[in-house]
């Protein structure tokens, strides 16, 4: 297939908001692959290509692309294949190696093309293709339930070749993909709720876990070999060594589990979040000790768990490890949770999840069945600056530059602006608009790709919290920022400040 289908797709996907006229253009293309060219495309599709990252970040990507082809003649195996030779390049040399082999492919490449290649090897896609449309759409090209190949692609935690399994094998293939010890899932995720209450209401009796400020991890025994995985899959086991020692002291043979990790102070608080992550970007272990909790187990001694209620998971997890049961208590009585939920935060952590006691373990999706539960905190901060967007936003200025009133001068002139993050999320199509109109009306000075303006314009923040940051002059920089909304009734000088963001270190 032409590399050109693939992003007349992608532009076709971008250009709907329908879920059903996504699934009906990527149904079409998946329908005309050949076999060894499915994988690929999924990748491509997704923004995930199956070789990962392979080097190339956007300098040298604008280094390699140079005048545009005229006429479309690239397939999708000649990408595929450019990547896996750049993925096999290392040592003296390789770098050069890894231009010339992009500026070939590139030079065949028409503009369009060239701008999906870039995607491609960034992993910018934003067509709106989401895996879960992908999936749908791989349902109905391979006339398979849908549960079947999302339930194969989570096991598998790869979508690619589980659209391969299911349009070019039968049913019986699809459906035995299972779970395997050492090969790691997608992990279940919680959609959210306002309070304890309102969560225990939805679900009837559950499990009211504390959610700690830690690092979703997945850990796999086999015998004596222990592996950690993130909630992205990533095999950081070498890094982890403290966990591999819990769960190899397990009275097991075989398990996968379900937790966190998090560091503790020297009262047994805690630690800020980054000093975890700290950890997972290390090449050897440091002399910050992470320690594990487990709230779930899918497998134990070759019995898959997946489709067991959570009471008996959670008996099973007793049984096995003690000692590092993620706390909670099971209750059907609202008042019960919100007590949990205060002791949750009361000790430091982020709050609870409440969890349908009868509920399966729903591999990769946001489910109703597990609600999680943590104070949203508002700010209202003002806009620094804007980044010209890629994708879909080109065109519109989009990244959000935030900054927080210092009143009294404590990092930089009292009165000014200290820079506390940047974001992109929640802005719509009419606020995207908005913005590439009036911002550069305040324009103070302009980069390539950033445009810089008086402080003036005051936006709602919703943040999860804030982490210590050596990036900005603070010291602190906000988690999962999004925009709630413009203020046009409050001014600049009424934006919250900085010390009050600085405060929430010791919440």
């Amino acid at each position: 297939m032409l590399l050109d289908e693939l992003v007349t797709t992608t532009d076709t996907v971008a250009a709907t908001r329908s879920r059903l006229a996504k699934v009906d253009a990527l149904a079409d293309l998946l329908g005309q692959l050949e076999p060894d060219e499915i994988a690929p495309a999924v990748g491509f599709l997704v923004g995930k290509a199956r070789q990962g990252r392979v080097g190339v970040g956007w300098r040298g990507l604008a280094a390699a692309m140079g005048d545009p082809a005229d006429v479309a003649g690239l397939t999708v195996s000649d990408l595929d294949g450019l990547l896996d030779r750049l993925a096999v390049l290392s040592g003296s040399g390789s770098s050069g190696e890894r231009a010339r082999g992009l500026r070939e492919l590139t030079a065949r490449a028409t503009a369009r093309e060239q701008d999906f290649i870039g995607r491609v090897l960034i992993g910018d896609m934003r067509t709106g293709a989401l895996e879960g449309v992908l999936m749908d759409a791989i349902a109905r090209a391979a006339d398979r339930p849908g549960e079947a190949v999302r339930r194969a692609a989570m096991l598998s935690g790869d979508l690619g070749e589980s659209a391969r399994l299911a349009l070019t094998g039968t049913a019986d293939d699809l459906d035995a993909v299972g779970l395997v010890v050492g090969r790691p899932v997608l992990p279940m995720l919680a959609a959210t709720a306002a309070s304890p209450t309102e969560a225990v209401e939805a679900v009837g009796e559950a499990s009211v876990e504390y959610k700690l400020d830690g690092a979703r991890i997945q850990v796999h025994r086999a015998g004596d070999e222990v592996r950690v995985f993130t909630r992205n899959l990533a095999d950081i086991t070498h890094r982890l060594p403290e966990v591999v020692e819990v769960v190899r002291a397990m009275p097991v043979r075989d398990v996968i589990l379900d937790g966190e990790t998090l560091s503790l102070d020297e009262d047994g608080g805690p630690r800020p979040f980054q000093d975890t992550m700290s950890r997972f970007g290390a090449e050897r272990a440091s002399e910050t000790v992470l320690h594990p909790w487990f709230f779930d187990v899918l497998h134990v001694d070759g019995r898959d768990l997946l489709d067991e209620p959570l009471a008996l998971r959670l008996a099973e997890l007793e049984r096995i490890t003690p000692g590092h049961r993620m706390p909670g208590e099971v209750t059907a009585d609202p008042q019960v949770a919100e007590r949990v939920s205060i002791e949750a935060l009361t000790a430091g952590h982020e709050g609870v999840v409440v969890k349908a006691i009868d509920s399966t373990y729903a591999a990769g999706r946001r489910g109703s069945s597990w609600i999680k539960v943590k104070p949203v905190h508002t700010y209202d901060l003002v806009v620094l600056a804007a980044e010209w967007g890629y994708g879909r936003r080109t065109g519109w200025l989009s990244n959000l530059h935030l900054g927080a009133l210092d009143p009294v001068g404590e990092f930089g002139e009292a009165g000014e602006y200290v820079m506390v993050g940047k974001t992109f999320k929640g802005l719509t199509d009419a606020v995207l608009r908005w913005q590439t109109e009036r911002f550069p009306q305040l324009e103070v000075r302009r980069t390539e790709s950033t445009v810089f303006i008086e402080p003036v314009i005051v936006v709602e923040i919703a943040i999860d919290g804030v982490q210590r940051s050596t990036r900005y002059p603070g010291g602190v920089a906000l988690r999962f920022a999004r925009v709630k909304g413009y203020r046009d009734d409050k001014r600049p000088e009424d934006a919250d400040t900085i010390q009050a963001l600085r405060e929430l270190l010791h919440v």
